[in-house]
């Protein structure tokens, strides 16, 4: 009980200076103006600079139990400042809404069907482009092209021989120059034998067509068609007039002839040494090839070119066999029908033969003219239908049993491809335009094949 008079003088102390505390921040609070952010101005002019208000710290009110000493203790000491509250964060506003006379976004208002045209019609746009000046340059150097392509197609042929003859025992080298000079001697003897079998029988022929005309207008004469005779001297003598008023451009076509035979020339010993430096180094030129791809697709391209080169190989050899079929059973069935020239028609069917659809065509047509101007109608008819059944195994046994489906094109895009070929290079373009579309197709096919294997699997939830 002595000290309860001390803990009580303490106690009202204690409340005291609360409330004086308390007194002093009132009238601050009351000097300083309202709390929270306001925007900053701009100065007035003629007035001091204001400053940024910041927001005042509430005071926290102090209840008499909590400011009150717990039981037993001594004097109560003076209190502290209390400390300030802290700054509660705001969420930001909400975005402005447009106002309703805005005008729309464009892009929004275009709709979706317009502009996935329009983004694939610029992208065709761009690749057509592209084509475009890669036609362009490779007109600018058909001829390299051309004899470039003519030595790759022939080293497709000659390839499976070097391999052979390395198998055996024989060194790289020995057995790429036996190819190369074998394959090449064998060609031209070929087309020597051509030119030789036309003229020697070139006076024969002569004779044989005149035979063949005069025999000729007799059947059109005697024909249920009611020829007269007065139309066919109509014809012959349009015929006489077209000759004698083409002599000028026949004369003009004669000496551009010499330029021709000089492109031809150099296309052939450009294609001779692009066979013969393929047969030898080829695996090398591949891998130097390989490094000016992108390495990121390297090795896809790394696995497609020799599907490719096995594409471009089976094709040249399916159709060497195919056109040498061809030669073979149209030529005995010439020789059958006494047909003149029967051997040198047979070559021409087999070089012909590497045209798809169009060189049949055309080697069969020149067969059949042949015997209607130098035998009969009979006869050229009989050829006919010897080109005919010919073609039609070709078609429909030799070309699926021998060329597979590895490099078995649809008929429409051999078409589509002879076109294209003939118009951009002429005889050489057509002749490369169908191994050119089947072995883009091989690697088209392996390429989309390889990216879905690269595809990672989709996880399913």
């Amino acid at each position: 009980m002595s000290r309860l008079p001390q803990w009580l003088g303490g106690l009202g102390s204690g409340l005291v200076r609360l409330g004086e505390r308390l007194e002093a921040r009132k009238a601050t609070a009351e000097a300083r103006p309202a709390a929270g952010p306001t925007s900053v101005t701009g100065p007035t002019p003629g007035a001091a600079p204001t400053s940024v208000a910041t927001p005042t710290p509430v005071p926290t009110p102090v209840s008499a139990s909590a400011a009150a000493p717990p039981s037993g203790a001594g004097a109560v000491p003076a209190a502290g400042p209390v400390p300030a509250a802290e700054p509660v964060a705001t969420l930001p506003a909400p975005a402005a809404q447009a106002a309703p006379g805005a005008r729309p976004d464009p892009v929004a208002a275009v709709p979706w069907g317009v502009r996935v045209a329009a983004e694939v019609g610029w992208r065709l746009l761009v690749l057509a482009g592209t084509l475009w000046v890669l036609m362009r340059v490779i007109s600018a150097v058909r001829l390299v092209v051309l004899a470039f392509v003519a030595g790759l197609l022939i080293t497709a042929l000659l390839q499976p021989t070097v391999a052979l003859l390395k198998r055996r025992g024989v060194p790289r080298g020995l057995a790429t120059a036996l190819t190369f000079l074998s394959g090449f001697v064998v060609m031209g003897l070929v087309g020597w034998f051509v030119v030789w079998q036309v003229t020697e029988n070139l006076d024969d022929l002569s004779k044989q067509v005149q035979h063949g005309i005069t025999e000729l207008k007799r059947w059109l004469l005697n024909s249920p068609f009611h020829v007269t005779q007065g139309q066919i001297n109509n014809i012959a003598d349009k015929l006489s007039e077209a000759i004698g008023t083409s002599t000028k451009d026949i004369t003009s076509a004669g000496i551009e002839g010499v330029q021709v035979i000089i492109e031809v020339l150099t296309g052939i010993l450009l294609a001779m040494f692009s066979t013969l430096f393929l047969l030898y180094d080829g695996p090398r030129i591949w891998q130097w090839l390989l490094k000016l791809v992108p390495e990121a697709a390297r090795e896809g391209v790394a696995g497609a070119g020799p599907r490719a080169w096995a594409t471009l190989t089976a094709y040249v050899r399916g159709t060497v066999i195919v056109a040498l079929i061809d030669a073979i059973f149209i030529g005995i069935g010439l020789y059958f029908l006494k047909v003149p020239m029967y051997v040198p028609l047979a070559v021409f069917i087999f070089l012909f033969a590497f045209i798809p659809l169009v060189g049949a065509v055309v080697s069969g047509a020149l067969a059949v003219v042949v015997a209607l101007v130098t035998r009969d109608v009979f006869t050229a008819a009989m050829v006919l239908v010897v080109v005919l059944a010919v073609q039609q195994i070709e078609g429909h046994v030799l070309q699926p049993f021998i060329l597979g489906r590895a490099v078995r094109v649809h008929p429409l895009a051999v078409v589509l491809a002879v076109a294209a070929g003939s118009m951009t290079a002429g005889i050489g373009g057509a002749v490369v335009a169908v191994p050119l579309v089947a072995v883009t197709n091989t690697v088209v096919g392996y390429l989309r094949a390889y990216a879905k294997e690269e595809t990672p699997p989709k996880v399913s939830s």
